[in-house]
């Protein structure tokens, strides 16, 4: 499985971003996606799931500003990103979880929010 995240970059605060997590192999639809986010210096925290039924859960943080999706017949998730802080600023990583064994990370894209 390989999972390739894009649409990361440079963005004033209050705008928006889009990040796509396109994933390889048969087992898209089974499996719980997410994002995480690691800020410099920081460690790795939750940001936002979706499970295969679109059930959607988020972290306080993001919660009202950011939105998870899927579309199983690209196998690609998405994390809208709006109403950005500069506080958001971090690698952003997918992932992709459907059993204890297969649990993949994709290489993440860089969010930049400037003041």
């Amino acid at each position: 499985v390989q999972l390739q995240a894009s649409g990361g970059g440079l963005v004033q605060a209050g705008g928006s971003l889009r990040l796509s997590c396109a994933a390889s192999g048969s087992i898209f639809k089974l499996a719980v996606m997410g994002w995480y986010r690691q800020a410099p210096g920081k460690q790795r925290q939750y940001v936002a799931t979706i499970t295969s039924g679109g059930i959607t859960n988020y972290a306080d943080s993001v919660k009202g500003r950011f939105t998870i999706s899927r579309d199983n017949a690209k196998n690609t998730v998405y994390l809208q990103m709006n109403s950005l802080k500069p506080e958001d600023t971090a690698v952003y990583y997918c992932r992709q979880s459907a059993t204890a064994i297969q649990d993949y990370w994709g290489q993440g894209t860089l969010v930049t929010v400037s003041s």
